[in-house]
């Protein structure tokens, strides 16, 4: 069977509006990998979005490769691997699992940080494999005793690994928490501190921020538009006018694509409406139950949803789009998809 269904809809759809927009070859600096065999039980955090564990129970790097053959047969694509960062993942295997992949195909990984290693833990484990070159840092780890909307970045990214990062000019790939999302003052606050007390390092806002909506940015764009080297990656953002916000601020040397495969090789697209994310998926998609009271998720039946392509061509057109309304050229969507992400992961 194969792993993804390409319908001619989706053929045309990227032979006619990515095929050329895209350049013959990407870098997708956001990808989880891990196998199922890795998971330990138990529970998620409270609040955790159900939804993306819908798409796959694991994903093998055998099975992202195929994915990019299917979704992308004219481009070469180059992924930054690392983990599942869920309470319920096993670290040190899925670590080990990302080391052993990303040395055998010549990809840069990062490192699945978890906030109780101490800073030599942390120093030994990063060091121990060039493929390594930082950390990805994750909400679920901040102490289950601070609730889920008052977690700040430093509860998740300790001061003493900032200052690891920037000894060793390490990424730091960050998915920021509390419920207003980038536009929140502690996160944009927090950002701006990192910036200004790390130079060393290379910080990256995932997700831009998790700003899905235009009022997920608030003011946070005006208080760090003097920011200088952090990087942004649209990942699983089909926000145009977010993505086009982003760019107007910092200009094309600071974003950056990602995938987050497996989860947007679902169908799918966004609408946002009062100012939460809505994914619409084809009915039948996902059992009918799963998707019960999920206020993120909406089913659409036939013959609509034979429109509804793959999340990951929805992105991709919500950046061309950015693109095009500004007049960017292909020199501006080589950096984005390209060349940026070259610099800061040392693809060669």
């Amino acid at each position: 069977m194969a792993l993804l269904n390409v319908t001619p809809y989706d053929k045309h759809y990227y032979e006619t509006v990515l095929k050329p927009f895209l350049p013959k070859r990407f870098i997708d600096c956001h990808t989880h990998v891990w196998l199922e065999e890795f998971l330990t039980g138990g529970k998620k955090r409270s609040g955790s979005q159900s939804w993306p564990g819908l798409v796959a129970k694991d994903n093998s790097v055998e099975d992202l490769l195929e994915t990019n053959r299917l979704l992308f047969p004219d481009n070469e694509v180059t992924s930054v691997l690392y983990g599942d960062p869920v309470l319920t993942m096993d670290l040190a295997r899925n670590n080990a699992y990302v080391a052993r992949k990303a040395e055998q195909l010549n990809f840069p990984a990062l490192y699945l940080s978890h906030p109780n290693q101490t800073p030599e833990e942390l120093e030994e484990a990063v060091l121990s494999n060039p493929v390594f070159r930082g950390i990805k840092v994750y909400l679920q780890f901040a102490p289950s005793y601070i609730p889920d909307d008052e977690i700040r970045i430093y509860d998740f990214l300790p001061k003493e690994h900032l200052a690891l990062c920037n000894k060793h000019g390490w990424v730091a790939q960050l998915h920021i928490a509390r419920s207003g999302r980038l536009g929140d003052p502690v996160n944009y606050h927090q950002i701006l501190e990192i910036e200004e007390n790390y130079p060393d390092m290379q910080l990256i806002l995932a997700h831009l921020g998790r700003a899905y909506a235009d009022e997920d940015v608030g003011n946070a764009l005006d208080y760090l538009k003097d920011m200088k080297k952090t990087m942004w990656d649209f990942t699983a953002n089909t926000n145009e006018h977010v993505i086009r916000r982003v760019l107007e601020t910092y200009g094309s040397d600071h974003l950056m694509y990602g995938s987050d495969f497996p989860i947007f090789r679902m169908k799918a697209r966004r609408v946002v409406e009062n100012a939460v994310y809505i994914n619409e998926v084809p009915k039948g998609e996902f059992p009918h139950e799963a998707l019960a009271g999920d206020k993120h998720m909406r089913e659409i039946d036939y013959p609509e949803a034979e429109k509804i392509t793959f999340f990951i061509y929805e992105e991709m057109n919500a950046c061309r789009e950015a693109c095009r309304r500004l007049g960017l050229g292909k020199d501006d969507v080589e950096k984005i998809f390209f060349s940026n992400a070259a610099r800061v992961f040392g693809v060669v």
